[in-house]
C-alpha cells in the first residue's frame, strides 16, 4: 500500500553538523468497548474495587479454557474497516510468553503473524487534525497519509500496584484478560506534530465507531512510541520504544525528547542501543527501562486452546454496511452544508458527541454562529470544568434558544454571554434567566433617542468633534450603553446617533 512521502524538509531538526529527520511509528492499543473481557464474561467497568472483575479464567486457575467473545471480533472488523484496512476472514491466536507478576498466566494471548486486520490507512490534514493547532498552524494545509501496519486482538494483563504499602507490591486483575487492539502504524510520522494529529484522528475515528471510548487519563487508549533519527536520505537508525505513553501531549514530548537525546548521542560519536525507555513528564526526559525485547523472545505460538478465528465476507459486508459517517466525511460535509472552515468542523468531528450537539444547536439556525458558540463558550466552560461533552449543564436545546433570543434582538451577543454562564451554573433555559435578571436587549427606538438627545444635549463639543470625525461616533455609543447597563440594542444605537448627528 502507498503511503506517505519518504521525506518531508520542513520537519527535519538542525544538528550540529547537519539535518537530522526523526522516524516514528506507533503501537496504539485501545481497549475495546464491550462489557466483557476478550475470553471470559468477567465485567469491564472502570473504576470498580481491586480483584472485583475477576473470573477463574482471568486468574489462570487449572483447567480453565478461554472462550473468544465475539462482540469483541465485530469491534475489531469495524475499527478495521473504519481504517481502510483489509480484514482478514481468518485469523489466529497465539500466545506470547513472558513473565510478569500481574500477567497471572505466565503469557499473553495475542496474535502474531495471522492478525485481524492487515493494512490500512489513515489521512491527515495538518491544518485541522492537530488538537492544539491555532487557527493558523505553522503547517500549511497539507494532506499526510500515513500507513497502518496492522491491527490485532489480544487480552490485557493485570495492573502492580506498588504505593500502598512499603513492604510489598499488590497486584489488581481487574484488566487481566480486558480486550485490546493494538493499531500499529508503518514508520510514516516525521514528527511530534504528525504524531500528535495521528493520535486525535485514531482516537476521533474509534469515538465514532464507539469501538473504543478513546479516555487516555484512563488508559483506554494508551501508545508505545517508536523513534529513531537519521541523515535525509539514509537507511533507517536503531530505533528505542517508549513504553505506555496515555496522552497526546506527552506523546509529542516523549518524541522531542528521545529525539534529542539520540542526535547529542550520534553527534558525540556514540550508538543508539535498541532498548525500551519510559518518558518522564517531570523531568522532560527518557529513561532506559530494559533492552528491547524481539519477536523471537516471546516464543510466539499458536495457543492451542482457540480455533482459528473465520468470517464470511457477508459478515463483513455487513458490518460495513452499519458503520455510522467516519470523521472525515463528517468534516467535509460540515465545511461543505454549513459552511465552516475545516479547522472548526475538525475540532467538532474529534468528537462525535461535540458534532451531535452542534448540528443539534445548528438546525435551522446560523450555522457558524452555532459553532462558535459551541468550540468557544461551551467548549472552554466544560474544559474549566474538567466535564464531558456528555456532562454538559447546558443542552443543545438550551443553547439553540439562546442563539434565537440573539437573532430576534432580545440579546446582544455581549448579555448572551453574562445569560449563558448562568445557564452553565444552573442548567436553566435562557428565557427564565433573561426574565428573572431584566437583561433583555433595549430596542424601544422611543427611549434610546431620549437618551441620545440628552447626551447631545450635554456635550454640545463632543457634537462638533463627531461631526468633523464621524469615528469618534463610539464615545456616543459607549455612553448609551452605560446609561443602559449595557442592555441596549447596539444597532438601533447606530441608526439614531447617524440620523440625529448627520454623519
Amino acid at each position: 500500500m502507498t503511503t506517505q512521502r519518504a521525506s518531508r524538509e520542513d520537519t527535519f531538526i538542525d544538528g550540529r553538523d547537519g539535518p537530522w529527520e526523526v522516524i516514528v511509528g506507533l503501537e496504539v492499543h485501545a481497549q475495546v468497548s464491550s462489557d466483557a473481557k476478550l475470553f471470559s464474561g468477567a465485567p469491564t467497568a472502570f473504576g470498580a474495587e481491586e480483584n472485583s472483575q475477576v473470573s477463574l479464567i482471568d486468574a489462570a486457575m487449572p483447567g480453565m479454557l478461554p472462550v473468544v467473545n465475539e462482540a469483541c471480533i465485530a469491534q475489531a472488523v469495524r475499527t478495521g474497516l473504519g481504517l481502510n484496512a483489509k480484514i482478514n476472514t481468518k485469523s489466529i491466536f497465539a500466545r506470547k510468553n513472558y513473565f510478569y507478576p500481574d500477567l497471572p498466566q505466565g503469557y499473553q494471548i495475542s496474535q502474531f503473524d495471522r492478525p485481524i486486520v492487515g493494512e490500512g490507512e489513515v489521512v491527515l490534514d495538518m491544518a485541522s487534525d492537530l488538537p492544539d493547532a491555532a487557527k493558523t498552524s505553522e503547517h500549511a494545509p497539507d494532506e499526510v497519509r500515513i500507513g497502518i501496519e496492522r491491527l490485532h486482538l489480544e487480552q490485557d494483563a493485570g495492573k502492580s500496584i506498588h504505593d500502598q504499602r512499603p513492604d510489598v507490591s499488590l497486584v489488581d486483575l481487574n484488566r487481566s484478560g480486558v480486550a485490546l487492539m493494538e493499531i500499529v502504524s508503518k514508520p510514516d510520522l516525521r514528527s511530534a506534530a504528525e504524531a500528535k494529529a495521528f493520535v486525535a484522528k485514531l482516537r476521533a475515528i474509534l469515538r465514532t465507531l464507539g469501538t473504543c471510548d478513546g479516555n487516555m487519563e484512563q488508559g483506554s487508549l494508551r501508545a508505545d512510541v517508536n523513534v529513531s533519527v537519521r541523515r535525509p536520505g539514509d537507511a533507517f537508525g536503531t530505533r528505542c520504544e517508549i513504553k505506555n505513553v496515555n496522552s497526546i501531549r506527552f506523546i509529542g514530548e516523549a518524541i522531542d525528547a528521545e529525539a534529542a537525546r539520540q542526535i547529542a548521542v550520534l553527534e558525540e560519536g556514540g550508538v543508539i542501543d535498541q532498548e525500551t525507555r519510559l518518558y518522564d513528564p517531570n523531568s522532560g526526559e527518557t529513561r532506559a527501562m530494559r533492552s528491547k525485547e524481539e519477536a523471537h523472545d516471546y516464543r510466539y505460538f499458536p495457543c492451542p486452546d482457540l480455533l482459528p478465528i473465520t468470517f464470511t465476507d457477508a459478515f463483513v459486508s455487513e458490518l460495513a454496511a452499519a458503520l455510522p459517517e467516519l470523521p472525515d466525511a463528517r468534516k467535509a460535509r460540515f465545511v461543505e452544508a454549513y459552511g465552516l472552515t475545516a479547522y472548526d468542523a475538525g475540532v467538532l468531528v474529534a468528537d462525535p458527541a461535540a458534532a451531535d450537539y452542534f448540528e443539534a444547536v445548528a438546525a435551522g439556525r446560523d450555522a457558524k454562529a452555532a459553532a462558535n458558540w459551541v468550540t468557544g463558550e461551551l467548549f472552554g466552560a466544560l474544559n474549566r470544568r474538567d466535564l464531558a461533552m456528555s456532562d454538559s449543564p447546558v443542552t443543545a436545546a438550551a443553547l439553540g434558544a439562546l442563539l434565537d433570543l440573539i437573532s430576534d434582538g432580545t440579546l446582544s451577543t455581549r448579555l448572551a454571554r453574562d445569560v449563558f454562564d448562568a445557564m452553565v451554573e444552573t442548567g436553566r433555559p435562557p428565557a427564565e434567566i433573561v426574565e428573572e435578571k431584566g437583561l433583555k436587549q433595549v430596542s424601544d427606538t422611543g427611549e434610546l433617542e431620549a437618551i441620545v438627545d440628552q447626551l447631545m444635549a450635554d456635550n454640545p463639543k463632543q457634537v462638533d468633534a463627531v461631526r468633523n470625525k464621524p469615528k469618534a461616533v463610539g464615545w456616543f455609543v459607549g455612553q448609551v450603553m452605560q446609561r443602559t447597563g449595557g442592555q441596549a440594542n447596539p444597532a438601533i444605537v447606530n441608526q439614531i446617533l447617524k440620523a440625529k448627528l448627520g454623519i
